[in-house]
Formats: structure tokens, C-alpha cells, sequence
């Protein structure tokens, strides 16, 4: 649990406050506003204006994350970065070419740990959450790139990523380079253990495809992918 003791280090004091009425029959919602006099008692009740509404959604929308740089670069946009969403759920969308990453696995897959060739990945994550999905090329993908299951295990069929026992920990001051680094250290940094889904990921067996690809210098087999239902544009929502 983090120490959060900093954030009570200033003095707040009250300005407004919202009485929400509910219609309980067809579920129909009124707000009452009130201003805050010096005495700290509530006064001047009236409907809540849609300038104090909009007003509202501002201080709402200007979230922790925002004012503290939360998915925000430190400089220019990192190349690798395909789409950035920066509202309440925020998440960054980003891409790796073919690369070796160090890679470990459970014992009961009889799979080494080791160095191995993966494929082009894309990758999607927010605060909490990893998905992930393999490409055939290393270039920067587009809209109409096609996206293929990624072939490993912990992934479910809709590219979500099971982290397992990794304790997730992405801070509110988060900048995008650190972010990115953080969840491919989280995601390579955890143990390998099992299918999610009664289907291979790949057209081979999952299995053999890394037993023979760990601590050897063979290039992924981009052949062996198999195509996702989904497309970079159902991501970007």
C-alpha cells in the first residue's frame, strides 16, 4: 500500500457542495447546488447551472494523472508510440520490431528459460492493464494493419494479458517513456505458465515453437501466426 500521507500536507476548504435528488419510480435525477459561506454552512440553494456543470466536468476531467504528466513524454513522442489517450482511462498504444528478450517459463512446460526471437508486437496498456497482440512487420502499423494472436502463453483470445502474481504498480507521475519500459519489464519479467483458451495461439505447437527457439538464433517464424479478429481501429475505444 503506498504512503499517501504527503497528500493531506495541504489545507482545503470547502466552496461547494451537490444535493443529488432521485425520482424513484421512472429514475429521473435532480441536482441541487449550494454555496459554501464563511461560517462553513451550506447557503444559496438553487439547480445546478449547466455553468456549474460544465465548470464541474473540467475540474473532473483534469484528473491527477494529467496535471502530474501521467502518459505524457518528456520530450518528442517516441517513435514507437501509435496512439495515446489521455482521458480518465487513459492508455498508450505502442509497437516493438523483432527483437530477443530473455524469457521464462513455469517447469511443468519443460521449456528452458532463455534468450528467444519474438515477433513485431503491439502492444495496449492502461494504468492496470496489459493486452497484446503480434504484427508481420517491424514497421510503424496503420489502421488497416492486421493484427495476429500473440504467441504466448498468459494471453487470453481477446489479447488481454495475465499478470499472474506481478504486482502492477504504474504512479500517477508516470511519464509515457516510463510507462512503455515499465509494462515490457512487467510483462518479459514474469513466469510464462499456461494457455488461456483451449486453442494454440500460433499454427504450431506452442510448446515445441519455444523449445526450439530458446538460447538459439533462429528468427520467429512470422509464418506460423495466426490472424486476430480484431483490427488497430477496435483498439483505439
Amino acid at each position: 500500500m503506498k504512503n499517501i500521507t504527503n497528500k493531506f500536507s495541504k489545507t482545503y476548504l470547502p466552496a461547494k457542495a451537490l444535493l443529488l435528488y432521485r425520482e424513484q419510480e421512472i429514475e429521473e435525477f435532480y441536482i441541487e447546488s449550494y454555496d459554501i459561506g464563511k461560517s462553513g454552512k451550506p447557503t444559496n440553494a438553487h439547480p445546478l447551472s449547466v455553468r456549474e456543470s460544465q465548470s464541474l466536468a473540467d475540474i473532473l476531467s483534469t484528473s491527477v494523472e494529467n496535471r502530474q504528466g501521467f502518459l505524457q513524454p518528456k520530450g518528442l513522442l517516441p517513435q514507437e508510440v501509435v496512439y495515446i489517450n489521455s482521458g480518465r482511462n487513459g492508455f498508450a498504444i505502442w509497437f516493438t520490431p523483432e527483437m530477443k528478450r530473455h524469457l521464462i517459463f513455469k517447469a511443468g512446460l519443460t521449456i528452458p528459460d532463455g534468450v528467444a526471437s519474438m515477433p513485431p508486437l503491439l502492444w495496449k496498456a492502461t494504468a492496470s492493464a496489459l493486452e497484446m497482440w503480434a504484427l508481420k512487420e517491424s514497421k510503424r502499423p496503420e489502421l488497416s494493419s492486421i493484427l495476429y494472436y500473440a504467441p504466448f502463453f498468459n494471453v487470453y483470445r481477446d489479447g488481454r494479458v495475465c499478470m499472474g502474481s506481478v504486482d502492477v504498480d504504474i504512479d500517477t507521475d508516470c511519464y509515457l517513456e516510463t510507462f512503455i519500459l515499465t509494462w515490457e519489464n512487467y510483462f518479459f519479467g514474469s513466469a510464462f505458465s499456461h494457455l488461456l483458451g483451449e486453442v494454440s495461439p500460433v499454427k504450431v505447437n506452442v510448446v515445441s515453437l519455444w523449445q526450439k527457439l530458446i538460447s538459439s538464433d533462429e528468427a520467429f517464424p512470422i509464418n506460423i501466426l495466426k490472424k486476430h479478429p480484431k483490427t488497430i481501429k477496435d483498439l483505439l475505444s
